[in-house]
């Protein structure tokens, strides 16, 4: 290493300019001359610099010595040597300080070959070599030059010519790598302690000794014993001429095999298992003879029979424990509902992987976790001989039921009253009937002056000098409530079908005698509006034609169903049906149990504010009290109040009483069976029960096929209106949900996103928000905070009070998403009289107009002798007499320029038309 201070000094001294401090830049050159200076080992080369005085040659010269006669490789070597000696010389003179001039030396000069010596040999020709770049010389003064040339050309006669040095060139030094070789890897060491471990040979038990004949002779066989083989393990014969035996004695050689081979012999190791003996058995594998008697000696001894007697026992008792599966001996089965390809196979033992597969071959692709129809269960399971038995879940709400349907003990049975269903057509008199029977004025107050929800009261009815109770249920009419008055059918005990004489037989008058058919109840007609001045005895006999089609034959034909003539507003046979129906109640023998556990079926629900959910219930059977626990549906509680219809509150209830109760947690379905149940545990159990159940029902796969699959597609392409609906009571909210989900088209379709009773809350408005759905209210209306909220985020709020409302306005909803079809609107027509070729234009078409008009911009349609040739042109110029004109009507002439279309011949008829769309309907 050199400092800087030394490395500017140098530079300095020597005059290099621009050098002034460690921080001067350095040229490549002047880099290579500073490492020169400062190398450890000068002699890679230099500037020779003469600085001695100068030197007369002559009088210096040595003469030299005549040097014998030498072969011309003994010349060779001389020269190369004086060579050598005069390089050395040139070196030595070279100052001790070099100069700043980097120089290389220049390479040696090209040497003659070698001739025979003669008085005056002229040297050879130089071979010629590859130009190198020449490094500068050593700088010698010029007069020691001169001199030394004139002191060459002065020779004199006696001196001897020398020969010319032989031209052959230095061997190259043999270059050897610096450092260690790498070409042979050393072997690697490993360092650290060396263990060592030293293990005690294992202790092994000596071997049996066999009995049999004397060593070296051969083996005798005792009587009962297995015959001796040659040359098996440890037996062998004497041996032949020492063989097997050391030359100098009878030692025995352990090398060899089988030389005294004897039972007694001790050498039964490695050598007589591979079969050493001398023997004819000899010779590495076991013969069957030595295998036999193996095996013999093996069979007598007792631990082989033992373990063999072990083994079986194992076996036997590994096949005996092993379960056998219905899959492999048939049988029957028995799985609980609802079931899936999982616990089919559970149950039966059939690989669902093979249950899979039986379903594939049937067109039907299902996983482990897919339910299956109770038939194909059972078709599948007939194949594997397995006959599948379904039954029922029993949950707690099952286990309620049986409480009260089976095991119910009748404790106090008396007569009740009758339960009375009024059914019929919208706008047929049904609540005025009940208004008229109650002296109540219920109709005047509802919306729309139709019934929307199901009504239950008590009323008293003096037949004849006794007071008799009955009770009513008042159902809609309205298509839409068809399930309202499916559930008043099957709660009733007497259904009184009310026909107006103005109408007949009406499309719900026909599905309620289904209904009532289906319950199985008796049906009274009451033909009401009898008093209408337009009403015939010919128009009351259609009545009854049309009654008797539907299997209503009215008494007065002969038949089993009363007929009574009524008048809602004059209040005509009312005490008749009164009448009748009182008989009808006797000749059914009416009774229930007016004590022990009561139960009884949902007529509506509904949130009230400060009572929470609301159940309009009718009881059926038993005794109902305030406090007792009830469950209904999914909802659960303890009876918190009992009110009437009309609002009085009630502390009891009895057979054939509609009541309000509250205290239940959730508001229970329409039609759903209540009961009164020991602890609140249990209706709590059988309420979370009806909610899994109604889970599994949405969560269910439904079965794919590739049919269902097909459907899936094609209701991924229509168009949806989604819609959150609230309603005031449940009846209303299933019979709305139903009307507009029926309305749907190949192209659309109405889905109910989520429907509950109340009002509209913030989280209905964030709900629709996030999937674009339209809020319904039918008889609700929003909250303050759900107004503002729906405000901010644009979401629409409708609030109806008639469910007619609701489904029209859902039906234009609908057709609005439907595409617009297109139709053609025909203008007119025009006759082609003649046709005019104009340069650059094109061709003109002279025409006539037969009927109708021609516009500008309208289509045109080209036909020709009845046939069309071209459709779908644009009609680009219009003129009358020169003048652009709009429209030309029928009886006049015009010129007509088609774009882009000059194949026109006199004779065609060109029809005007305009495309129109037009708003399709469901």
């Amino acid at each position: 290493s050199v400092k800087s201070k030394a490395i500017v000094d140098k530079c300095q001294a020597e005059g290099i300019p621009n050098i002034s401090n460690h921080m001067s830049s350095v040229s490549a050159g002047l880099e290579a001359t500073i490492v020169d200076w400062f190398s450890a080992d000068n002699s890679g080369g230099g500037t020779a610099v003469e600085t001695a005085e100068k030197v007369d040659l002559d009088r210096v010269r040595v003469k030299r010595r005549a040097k014998p006669k030498a072969a011309p490789m003994q010349a060779d070597e001389g020269e190369g040597d004086d060579d050598s000696a005069v390089t050395a010389t040139t070196v030595e003179a070279a100052p001790e300080v070099p100069t700043p001039t980097v120089t290389t030396p220049a390479p040696a000069a090209p040497r003659t070959p070698a001739v025979e010596s003669k008085p005056e040999p002229k040297p050879a020709p130089a071979e010629k070599k590859p130009e190198t770049p020449e490094a500068p010389k050593p700088s010698v003064s010029r007069p020691a030059a001169a001199a030394k040339v004139e002191t060459d050309t002065k020779r004199r006669p006696s001196d001897k010519v020398e020969s010319a040095p032989l031209n052959v060139p230095t061997r190259p030094k043999v270059v050897k790598p610096v450092g260690p070789k790498l070409e042979v890897q050393k072997p690697a060491k490993v360092s650290g302690p060396k263990v060592i471990r030293v293990e005690a040979p294992e202790a092994l038990p000596a071997p049996r000794a066999r009995r049999g004949g004397g060593g070296g002779g051969p083996a005798t066989m005792e009587p009962g014993g297995p015959m001796p083989v040659p040359g098996g393990r440890g037996v062998g014969y004497p041996s032949r001429g020492g063989e097997g035996e050391d030359e100098k004695g009878g030692r025995r050689n352990k090398r060899r095999g089988g030389g005294g081979g004897g039972t007694g012999s001790r050498d039964r190791g490695r050598d007589s298992r591979s079969g050493g003996g001398s023997g004819s058995g000899g010779g590495g594998e076991w013969s069957e003879k030595d295998l036999l008697e193996r095996e013999q000696r093996l069979s007598r001894s007792e631990g082989y029979l033992r373990q063999r007697r072990r083994d079986q026992k194992i076996k036997t008792q590994q096949t005996s424990s092993r379960a056998t599966t219905l899959a492999e001996t048939g049988g029957t089965a028995k799985v609980t509902k609802p079931f899936t390809i999982k616990d089919l196979s559970a149950a039966t033992g059939v690989k669902s992987a093979d249950i899979i597969k039986k379903l594939f071959m049937k067109g039907i692709m299902a996983n482990m976790n897919a339910s299956l129809e109770d038939e194909m269960a059972q078709e599948i399971m007939l194949e594997y001989n397995i006959e599948l038995e379904i039954e029922e879940a029993h949950s707690a709400e099952d286990a309620v039921v049986q409480e009260f349907e089976v095991n119910r003990e009748q404790l106090d049975v008396q007569a009740r009253a009758p339960i009375v269903t009024i059914l019929g057509h919208v706008d047929h008199g049904k609540t005025s009937l009940l208004d008229r029977i109650r002296n109540t004025n219920v109709a005047a107050g509802e919306a729309g002056g139709i019934t929307q929800a199901t009504s239950s009261f008590r009323v008293p009815v003096k037949v004849g000098d006794e007071e008799k109770w009955v009770c009513f249920l008042d159902t809609p009419g309205h298509e839409a409530f068809s399930e309202m008055r499916s559930r008043g059918a099957h709660m009733t005990d007497v259904v009184v079908l009310v026909v107006a004489a103005t109408d007949g037989v009406m499309p719900q008058t026909v599905e309620s005698i289904a209904h009532a058919k289906a319950a199985g109840v008796p049906i009274i007609v009451a033909l009401n509006k009898i008093d209408v001045p337009s009403v015939t005895e010919e128009q009351i006999t259609k009545i009854y034609g049309q009654l008797a089609e539907r299997g209503l034959n009215p008494t007065a034909w002969g038949g089993e169903t009363e007929v009574i003539k009524t008048s809602a507003t004059k209040g005509t046979g009312i005490q008749e049906l009164l009448e009748t129906l009182d008989l009808q109640a006797q000749l059914l023998e009416l009774t229930a149990d007016v004590k022990g556990p009561a139960r009884g079926t949902v007529v509506e629900s509904r949130i009230e504010e400060g009572r929470g959910p609301v159940a309009n219930i009718l009881v059926q059977e038993g005794h109902l009290e305030v406090g007792q626990f009830i469950v209904a549906g999914r909802g659960y509680g303890r009876v918190r109040d009992i009110t009437d219809p009309f609002g009085e509150r009630l502390k009891e209830a009895g057979p054939s009483m509609p009541v309000q109760i509250s205290g239940l947690n959730e508001v229970p379905d329409a039609g759903d069976r209540f009961y009164i149940v020991d602890s609140l545990k249990k209706a709590q159990e059988a309420a979370e029960h009806r909610k899994d159940q109604d889970r599994q029902r949405e969560l269910a796969q439904p079965k794919v096929t590739l049919d269902s699959m097909f459907a899936q597609m094609d209701a991924a392409e229509k168009k949806e209106l989604l819609i959150v609906l609230k309603a005031d009571v449940q009846g209303s909210v299933d019979a709305i949900k139903k009307s507009v989900e029926d309305i749907a088209t190949d192209e659309v379709r109405v889905r109910v996103l989520y429907s509950a009773v109340g009002g509209v809350s913030e989280s209905d408005v964030t709900l629709a928000a996030a999937s674009g759905a339209v809020i319904l209210g039918f008889n609700v209306i929003p909250t303050g905070k759900a107004r503002q909220l729906a405000e901010q985020k644009g979401v629409e709020i409708r609030s109806y009070q008639i469910i007619y409302d609701i489904v029209d306005d859902m039906k234009n909803a609908a057709e609005g998403l439907l595409e617009p079809e297109m139709r053609q609107e025909i203008l007119g027509h025009a006759e082609v009289r003649q046709v005019f070729k104009i340069t650059r234009v094109g061709a003109i078409a002279g025409c006539y107009v037969t009927d109708g008009t021609i516009e500008r911009n309208a289509m045109i349609r080209v036909t020709r002798d009845g046939i069309v040739i071209e459709n779908n042109r644009v009609l680009e110029q219009l003129k009358r007499f020169k003048d652009d004109v709009k429209e030309v009507r029928n009886g006049q002439e015009c010129g007509m320029k088609i774009v882009g279309y000059d194949d026109i011949k006199d004779g065609d008829i060109l029809e005007c038309y305009r495309n129109v769309e037009v708003r399709r309907s469901l």
